[in-house]
């Protein structure tokens, strides 16, 4: 439909449009071409051409143009229309009622526009709004009749969508039927949003990074694309959840069910037959300026909900004014998205430098010019391993298109590739350590490329950091920059050598004082009293995270006797398999890594398991096994964990025969409903777990 010219001349054009100080009739058909264009990439090829804030930016300012300019409005505008296009992989089917878009705002004066014009369209002063979160995944329309799931679209153009039932049935959080049939409802269709969990979508990335593949870009495509797979069973591994959040048709055979007068209530009323609807997020407001304050609250808590969010919907409650108020061809006038900060911009890749981490592992990192997401100001960005390079096709000089995950991590979702001019570079991975020229070595099965120096310098000083940092040994003020420094005029050069600093000499240096040494002499000190398991963590053994660094020094009198257990006794521990063993095994055979530990000894680090003891004496939990799901509102995770441990429990790292209790905060996710589906988990809520324990 477009070629490479065309693209490059569109996404230009673009650029130029969104920076031009004014706005005039001649942009008008510029700016449907390409809108029409973006259209395009983002429905039909599942690739996004502009950030979501520059689309936005560009439909408002023709929407704005149309209304100042009416006779240059034409059918096929795109704000006539919904977007287009369906691809030829499903059949194609006709929605019920149309899927529109939703018109957008950005700030309070928007919202106090819209409320200005709902008032006018209602022909009332007064009216109730419903406030739901805007989840950012793939839009999917179902259908039931009577009582079963009969047809599963994708939004498609808005008016004919693509057929996914046997991948909607892989959806576990959509009931494949419901007691519509007892409420009189013959047929319904339901509008929702198909979703990833942040935690499930970084445990398949996970997956995915450990068979030696690129991860997904972000919950929002991964939802996406996983909708469009041609394999069920497939879409069945992505864990896919589903949120529905509109009624948009139904059929009756008898009265009205009680509850579909109003917006909440009908969503209220799915909730209650079995729905997933977003029923414990949403709010009735009787004012726009209640609208506002919960909108502008909302927003500093957006990351803590189990699923992306991209803003809020207001939505006008009553059924009835809703039918009044109507719809334009885009959008209903009753609804209206809030649209929290931009999270994605374009940027330039000017280089890519090569880190050398702890365990040897080369990661690539892209320096690109400094770009505004979401309020921080990003350059750099890790590009994971030479796979992920390849298969993204980056080349030094391309425009790429950014994005902060969560508003934390930011990463590069793809090259703009139609605008490259013949002067980019290929990015070239090293053939030797950046740091000490030492040689490279790719273990079979993994994606990442490792210095095979074990006393390379970039890894001994990535060591000395992990090992100080807070979740190991927790040496407040000793942190990278200080290492560092102290790497580099050779006080220090090892693990052990953090407890023989020459503090002398530190004081010499320039910006350290007496106090302020003092003060690091003695977190050092302090440090030596840390339990076992935040020792063993500290080591840096590959695979080793907390939990497992706990189970080891659970398993323990003293961390030597782990000299002693073979892969296959390792393997006998909660938790830990062959990988883990392996490596756990290795570590403690190393004469160099037990020579380490009899100079940690030496200078008075506890290598001993101080709860041994007490466990072995039968504490109040003893034998018993906890996991901790979601957010507690009175406890640090970690404390209660610890709580849990001096009374002689172990905590696990996931859900299986084995666990005895799930204490569950808010937002809880997949392990709840894994417990629930075992039915030998006991779940507490965290004040049930406080009673327990006394």
């Amino acid at each position: 439909m477009y070629n490479k010219e065309d693209e490059k001349r569109l996404y230009e054009q673009a650029i130029s449009l969104l920076k031009a100080p004014e706005d005039g009739e001649d942009m008008i058909e510029s700016l449907r071409d390409i809108i029409n264009y973006a259209d395009w990439k983002y429905y039909v090829q599942d690739e996004p051409v502009f950030a979501d804030e520059e689309y936005d930016r560009l439909f408002k300012k023709l929407k704005q143009l149309e209304e100042k300019y009416p006779e240059q409005v034409t059918a096929d505008s795109p704000t006539q229309r919904v977007a287009l296009g369906l691809s030829e992989k499903f059949p194609a089917v006709s929605h019920l009622v149309p899927m529109l878009s939703l018109d957008n705002t950005y700030n309070a004066e928007d919202l106090r526009d819209w409320d200005k014009r709902c008032k006018d369209y209602a022909g009332t002063g007064e009216i109730e709004y419903c406030v739901e979160p805007k989840y950012d995944g793939a839009s999917i329309s179902l259908v039931y009749e009577h009582g079963k799931l009969q047809r599963a679209a994708t939004r498609g153009d808005g008016v004919m969508g693509e057929e996914i039932t046997p991948n909607a049935k892989m959806i576990r959080s959509l009931p494949l039927s419901a007691s519509f049939g007892k409420q009189h409802v013959e047929q319904i269709e339901i509008r929702g949003e198909v979703v990833i969990h942040k935690k499930v979508f970084a445990e398949y990335n996970e997956q995915r990074a450990a068979q030696g593949l690129a991860p997904l870009a972000n919950p929002r495509n991964a939802a996406s694309g996983t909708l469009r797979i041609l394999d069920p069973q497939e879409v069945r591994k992505r864990k896919l959840s589903a949120i529905v959040y509109h009624i948009s048709d139904y059929t009756l055979r008898g009265d009205r069910p009680k509850g579909l007068d109003t917006h909440y209530g009908s969503l209220e009323w799915l909730y209650n037959l079995g729905f997933p609807t977003p029923v414990k997020e949403m709010k009735v407001f009787k004012s726009i300026d209640d609208v506002i304050r919960f909108c502008d609250e909302f927003e500093t808590r957006r990351d803590d909900l189990p699923f992306e969010v991209d803003g809020l919907v207001v939505k006008v409650n009553s059924f009835a004014l809703q039918d009044k108020m109507g719809m334009t061809s885009h959008h209903p006038r009753w609804a209206v998205a809030y649209k929290f900060k931009a999270r994605q911009a374009t940027s330039k890749l000017l280089r890519v430098e090569f880190q050398v981490g702890r365990t040897g592992s080369i990661t690539p990192v892209a320096k690109i010019e400094p770009v505004p997401i979401g309020g921080v100001t990003v350059t750099s960005i890790s590009l994971f391993n030479e796979d992920v390079v390849r298969e993204k096709d980056l080349h030094i000089g391309d425009t790429v298109l950014v994005e902060r995950a969560g508003d934390v991590i930011p990463y590069i979702v793809k090259p703009m590739a139609e605008l490259r001019t013949g002067h980019e570079k290929k990015i070239k991975f090293p053939t030797e350590c950046p740091v000490c020229g030492g040689e490279l070595e790719k273990p079979e099965g993994e994606a990442v490329w490792r210095c095979i120096n074990i006393n390379c310098p970039a890894q001994v000083v990535e060591r000395i950091i992990h090992f100080a940092s807070k979740d190991a040994m927790d040496i407040r003020n000793l942190g990278e920059s200080n290492i560092s420094k102290f790497y580099e005029l050779g006080l220090l050069k090892d693990i052990p050598g953090i407890y023989k600093i020459d503090w002398d000499e530190v004081l010499r240096l320039e910006g350290f004082k007496e106090k302020s040494v003092n003060n690091l002499k003695t977190a050092v000190e302090n440090s030596k009293q840390q339990p076992l398991n935040r020792v063993i963590y500290g080591l840096g053994i590959r695979y080793v995270g907390e939990t497992t660094a706990k189970t080891l020094a659970h398993a323990v009198t003293h961390i030597k006797d782990l000299y002693e257990w073979n892969e296959e006794k390792l393997i006998s521990l909660e938790d830990i398999g062959p990988k883990v063993a392996s490596s756990v095994a290795a570590f403690f055979h190393n004469p160099e890594n037990r020579d380490m530990l009899d100079e940690l000894e030496q200078a008075g680090v506890n290598l001993v398991n101080k709860h041994s003891g007490h466990k072995q004496s039968g504490g109040k939990l003893s034998g018993k096994t906890f996991l901790f799901t979601g957010t507690l509102a009175q406890l640090k995770r970690s404390e209660a964990e610890q709580m849990v441990e001096d009374r002689g429990g172990s905590i696990l790292s996931g859900v299986s025969s084995k666990l005895n209790y799930l204490v569950v905060g808010e937002d809880a996710g997949s392990k709840l409903e894994k417990a629930k589906k075992l039915g030998t988990v006991t779940i507490l809520t965290e004040g049930e777990f406080l009673s327990m324990i006394g």
